[in-house]
């Protein structure tokens, strides 16, 4: 189903977005849920919040007819519903189900968004569910609640999950405590909020039901169930609040509080539950405390929408390129008044501009740690598959970047994460082997660096067999020899296309789609991928990106009467070759640069354009790429930069190196941009 321009493709666009909210928040859930499911306790209440997730998924599925969405969501409901009834286990199966559930349900609401059909698995992960479902059930607490001295009136108010949760406390030895609280009408909203908000702070609230005490004409009073595992000593400032009455339903446990965390606890609970000053207040002279308005400061936007506005911001800019040439000009004929009010006109709306620019932009960044909790589920989840232990660390997950590039990214970072753990991480008894412990680590960081951001994937696994890979290339004929073959460039060899040091073939790698696909992924944004790795000590993966592709400056040059256009972030500095010494090693034109050679190759060359093979006059060289693998890109003159919204050349040109896209300019010509790092590799592989 493709989602178009018309009301129902709106209807369903309203959907996908709600959807997809509903979807991390559920993502995340899961991901915390299974941080606890080694120990025997969880948080019932991230249940809880799983369950009205689904529960949400399937009401919208439903009314809007995506039956996939719709069974798919009301069986994972029945699971989580006996989960949190205790009926079924929290275990690994069990958490690597929900995992399923969750991803199968992503992938249906993708396909929605593309107009694909719906993906396969999806009979696999329902019978996986209902096997779950029909899994052991735990045996029922022998202690009785009717021993603890609670009424028959508050036990037969009890939802079936109120007396399952009841029962469990019970069993897990928490101590008990009925908190009986009256209230004034007008107010026992906010008063009795601000006890819950306390109570749910030191233990867990079963159950909170009204009570007819109190006088109803005035007040109303509330009987709430809690269990915790504090002692009496801690909750006796709870005594003292008027309303409030705290009664033991069963011998406290004495906790290990200090002095000073008692002080805190009687502070936050004055804080949070005594009425405020205002509220003995005449009505007339209180502000009113109703309001239609949402609580709300954000809203959902499109990012096509966000898209359409920054194409609009780059066409300002090039309109006020075009003013500014026209003042220009004018001043040259001697319309020197009216152009200098043209010109500070000019200046005025430049800086709006630019103002609008890096607000736009702001708008579009997110931070990167959203793009690491996805990874957080495939380490997981591959973790079971392979019966390894990893542990994965993130950092700088507050780092922003667009969200266009993270989204391209996403698939290349995942396939990274899994080499790491096929290749990298070594099994238990391997690890024990070599004096490693048998949890291996996966570093997942990210941090800016200038207008970039780099993202680093580390493992402590086995590290990269250089020797393997260059017997790996003879094998298949990527390389004539290993002869002169140092450690870094049998590194690169693992970037050529159908390249794979795995034996077998899994759900893993091994099926062709190697580390090529993951450059040329990260060329697409105008991004790097480098490989540092020591043999039996581990291997790191290091993604450089442009912090956002919506409006470059880049550095226009001219080339065999052509112009193109380098982005200024990939640019490390411009060199004019007049009067330099250019020599030729190994059929390749160099310069000595500071102590260092730096490799020379010709734009006409590269892309074989129609002009004279020898180099202009006064030739310059603009220098890009990262240390060691840095090049000269030789062009005829530098013409100046300038402010460039990048267009895609579609798909019939995807398969053309070196160009990242186009771009429009002032004058309403149309320029080229350069991939830089898909024209570096081709330096450095030598094809170019």
């Amino acid at each position: 189903m493709m989602v178009t321009d018309d009301p129902k493709g709106k209807a369903v666009r309203d959907f996908l977005a709600e959807s997809e909210e509903i979807l991390d928040q559920m993502s995340r859930d899961i991901l915390s849920l299974g941080d606890s499911a080694d120990r025997d306790e969880f948080d019932p209440e991230t249940v809880n919040s799983i369950f009205r997730s689904a529960h949400s998924l399937k009401g919208l599925a439903g009314m809007f007819g995506f039956v996939e969405i719709a069974e798919l969501s009301h069986t994972l409901e029945s699971l989580l519903d006996r989960l949190r009834l205790g009926k079924v286990p929290l275990e690994s199966a069990t958490l690597g189900v929900l995992s399923e559930a969750a991803e199968m349900l992503g992938l249906l609401i993708r396909s929605l968004e593309s107009g694909g059909g719906a993906p396969s698995g999806l009979a696999g992960v329902l019978d996986r569910i209902t096997a779950c479902i029909s899994s052991a059930r735990r045996e029922a607490v022998a202690v009785s609640p009717e021993d603890l001295g609670i009424t028959d009136k508050i036990l037969h108010s009890l939802t079936e999950y109120e007396d399952h949760r009841l029962r469990e406390n019970i069993a897990r030895g928490k101590s008990l405590y009925l908190f009986h609280a009256v209230y004034p009408l007008d107010t026992f909203d906010r008063e009795l909020g601000g006890l819950l908000d306390f109570l749910k702070e030191i233990g867990e609230v079963i159950s909170t039901l009204p009570s007819a005490e109190g006088g109803m004409e005035s007040s109303i009073g509330f009987d709430i169930l809690v269990g915790t595992g504090r002692g009496r000593d801690e909750l006796d400032c709870l005594q003292g609040l008027e309303g409030v009455t705290v009664t033991a339903l069963e011998r406290s446990v004495p906790a290990s509080g200090s002095p000073e965390v008692r002080a805190v606890t009687e502070s936050a609970v004055q804080h949070a539950v005594e009425r405020p000053a205002e509220a003995d207040a005449p009505a007339v002279e209180r502000p009113v405390s109703s309001s239609a308005r949402s609580l709300s400061r954000t809203m959902r936007v499109d990012i096509t929408k966000l898209d359409e506005l920054m194409n609009i911001v780059g066409e300002l800019i090039l309109s006020h390129g075009t003013v500014a040439a026209i003042s220009t000009r004018m001043r040259a004929q001697g319309f020197s008044g009216l152009a200098m009010e043209l010109a500070k006109a000019s200046k005025g709306m430049e800086r709006k501009l630019a103002e609008l620019q890096q607000r736009v932009m702001e708008v579009r960044m997110i931070p990167v740690g959203q793009l690491f909790e996805r990874m957080s589920r495939i380490v997981r989840k591959i973790c079971r598959e392979q019966g390894k232990k990893i542990e994965l660390r993130m950092s700088g997950a507050d780092t922003e970047l667009d969200k266009m590039i993270m989204e391209d990214i996403a698939d290349p970072l995942m396939h990274i994460i899994r080499n790491s753990i096929d290749h990298g991480i070594e099994p238990p008894d391997e690890r024990a082997e070599r004096g490693k412990q048998e949890q291996g680590t996966i570093r997942l960081s990210a941090f800016q660096k200038g207008n970039h951001v780099v993202i680093e994937v580390e493992d402590d696994g086995r590290g990269i067999d250089h020797e393997r890979i260059l017997a790996k290339a003879v094998e298949l004929g990527l390389v004539d020899t290993a002869e002169g073959i140092t450690p870094k460039e049998a590194l690169s060899l693992i970037f050529l296309p159908g390249f794979s040091t795995a034996d077998q073939v899994s759900d893993v790698s091994g099926r062709g789609v190697g580390m090529d696909v993951v450059r040329n992924n990260i060329s697409a944004v105008s991004g790097t991928v480098d490989i540092e790795s020591v043999s039996g000590e581990g291997s790191r993966v290091i993604i450089t990106l442009p912090i956002t592709l919506a409006i470059i400056k880049a550095l226009v040059v001219k080339s065999s009467n052509r112009c193109f256009a380098i982005p200024v972030t990939s640019v490390r500095e411009t060199l004019s070759l007049e009067g330099v010494e250019i020599r030729t090693v190994e059929r390749k034109r160099v310069i000595q640069l500071r102590e260092s050679t730096l490799p020379l190759l010709a734009l006409e060359r590269f892309f074989a354009l129609e002009s004279s093979p020898e180099m202009s006059e006064s030739p310059f060289a603009v220098v890009v790429g990262e240390s060691d693998r840095r090049i000269g890109i030789v062009v005829d003159d530098l013409l100046g930069q300038q402010d460039l919204v990048i267009k895609s050349l579609g798909s019939i040109f995807k398969g053309v190196g070196g160009i990242a896209g186009a771009a429009d300019l002032g004058d309403q010509s149309t320029i080229l941009v350069l991939d830089v790092s898909g024209i570096v590799a081709e330096a450095m592989r030598g094809t170019a």
